[in-house]
């Protein structure tokens, strides 16, 4: 079976939209509202640090998840970020915790 140009593209550009920053957007949305934050800042922060962090600092995220009580504020949640020691990644998780709390954040859709 032969596929056209047509049909290549419209292949590339499904694994272009499946990047693993995006994947990862899933999976700390999710983390997010996991640790107590509304849908709302959970996707707006994920947007922004998926979009900001390299997979290694996401994964750094991903492992607080054993050191976190659930259903924590987004200070607790930042003052448990700062323990990772990685500069970077604490500025990514304020500025958006605080952009995205605010509605300042462009990733803040409306709701």
């Amino acid at each position: 079976m032969r596929y056209g140009p047509g049909m290549a593209a419209a292949l590339a550009i499904v694994l272009a939209g499946c990047t693993p920053a995006k994947l990862a957007e899933g999976r700390v949305r999710s983390a997010l509202m996991d640790a107590g934050l509304s849908q709302p800042n959970a996707a707006c922060m994920a947007e922004r640090m998926t979009d900001r962090l390299t997979l290694g600092q996401l994964r750094k995220l991903q492992a607080l998840q054993a050191l976190q009580a659930p259903k924590r504020s987004v200070a607790d949640y930042v003052m448990t970020v700062r323990r990772v020691g990685d500069r970077q990644l604490v500025e990514v998780t304020v500025s958006s915790a605080l952009l995205c709390a605010s509605g300042l954040a462009p990733e803040r859709k409306p709701g």
